[in-house]
C-alpha cells in the first residue's frame, strides 16, 4: 500500500508480541494505520500506545490528557525533571523526551518482565535522559530526592485497579516531599458510578494540595459511565484556562473541574489513609469490548 500523506506506510507484516510478564498476558499489537506503532495489552485490558516514529503522538485520551499537563507544567521545550509511577510501554516517558529533550526522568515500574520486554521490542532513543527502576511504586518514590521533581505522574494499575497503597494521603506526603516548591503532581483515576473512588482521591488530594483541578470526559463526571479522569495538583495556581481550552479540543472532549465545583463534587467524601485505603474498582468487563 501507497504512504499516505504523513508520509507513513500502514504496518502489514508486523506480527504480534505475547509474552507472559508478572502482571498477566502481555500482548503488543501492531497498529495497522501507523508504520511503526503497537498497542499493549496486559491480560485483554489496553495499557499503552507507542508509535516509535512519532513518540509525541498520543492515541489513548487519558495519555493525551496527561500529555496536556506535561505541556503546561513549564514553558515550551524547556527540560524538566519527571517521575513516572507506572511505565507501561513507556509512552509518557517517550512523549516527554520528545517535546522536552534534554529532560531527566525516573520510571518506577514494577513489573520487570514486562520492562524487559518493552526494551527489547519498544526500544527507547538512545539519546533519552530515562532511567527505569523495577520496584514497586511507593519504594521507587521514597528514593527519589527531596525537591527533585518538576513532574510526578502517576498512572499505576494491577489488575485493571490501583493499588491501595497508591490512594491515600501518606503517598502524597511522599510525592510533596519530591516535588519542587511549584512543581504539579498528575493521577490516571478510573472509577464508575456511583463514583466514591474519584470523589474520596479528589478529597485526599485536597488535604495535601492548595490547586487541584480534574479533566474527564462529562459522562464519567455524571456518573453515567465507567472511565478515566487526570487529577492534577499543585501548591501554586495551575493553567487551569489552557488546560480547558486543550481538553475540548481533543477528538474526545474532556471538561475540567476545579475550585468549588470540583470542591461541590467531592460529595462531603474524606480523606483516604493508609489504614482505610482500597483498591480502585474493577471496571466492568463492556469497558474492554
Amino acid at each position: 500500500m501507497g504512504k499516505s500523506r504523513s508520509g507513513r506506510r500502514r504496518q502489514t507484516g508486523a506480527e504480534a508480541v505475547v509474552q507472559s510478564v508478572d502482571g498477566g498476558l502481555a500482548e503488543l499489537i501492531p497498529d495497522r494505520d501507523r508504520a511503526r506503532a503497537w498497542t499493549l495489552l496486559i491480560d485483554g485490558a489496553p495499557q499503552s500506545h507507542v508509535d516509535l516514529d512519532d513518540p509525541a503522538y498520543l492515541s489513548f485520551e487519558y495519555q493525551r490528557r496527561l500529555g496536556h499537563v506535561i505541556d503546561l507544567v513549564a514553558p515550551p521545550g524547556r527540560p524538566v525533571h519527571a517521575v513516572h509511577l507506572g511505565g507501561g510501554a513507556l509512552t509518557l516517558a517517550r512523549y516527554v523526551a520528545a517535546t522536552r529533550p534534554r529532560s531527566t526522568q525516573q520510571v518506577v515500574e514494577r513489573d520487570a518482565p514486562l520492562v524487559q520486554l518493552v526494551r527489547r521490542e519498544l526500544p527507547l532513543d538512545a539519546n533519552s535522559r530515562v532511567r527505569v527502576r523495577s520496584v514497586d511504586a511507593r519504594e521507587g518514590l521514597a528514593k527519589v530526592p527531596d525537591g527533585w521533581a518538576d513532574l510526578v505522574i502517576a498512572d499505576v494499575f494491577s489488575g485493571a485497579r490501583t493499588p491501595a497503597h497508591l490512594t491515600s494521603t501518606e503517598f502524597l506526603d511522599d510525592v510533596r516531599r519530591a516535588l519542587k516548591p511549584g512543581g504539579v503532581y498528575t493521577a490516571n483515576l478510573a472509577d464508575g458510578p456511583p463514583l466514591a473512588h474519584l470523589r474520596g482521591q479528589i478529597a485526599t488530594a485536597a488535604a495535601r494540595f492548595e490547586e487541584l483541578a480534574l479533566v474527564a470526559d462529562p459522562t464519567v463526571l455524571r456518573g453515567k459511565r465507567f472511565g478515566n479522569a487526570v487529577l492534577v495538583a499543585s501548591d501554586h495556581p495551575l493553567p487551569v484556562a489552557e488546560l480547558t481550552r486543550r481538553a475540548a479540543s481533543d477528538p474526545h472532549a474532556g471538561r475540567v473541574e476545579h475550585g468549588r465545583t470540583l470542591t461541590d463534587f467531592t460529595g462531603g467524601a474524606v480523606p483516604v489513609t493508609d489504614t482505610a485505603a482500597v483498591a480502585s474498582p474493577a471496571p466492568p468487563a463492556s469497558v474492554f469490548r
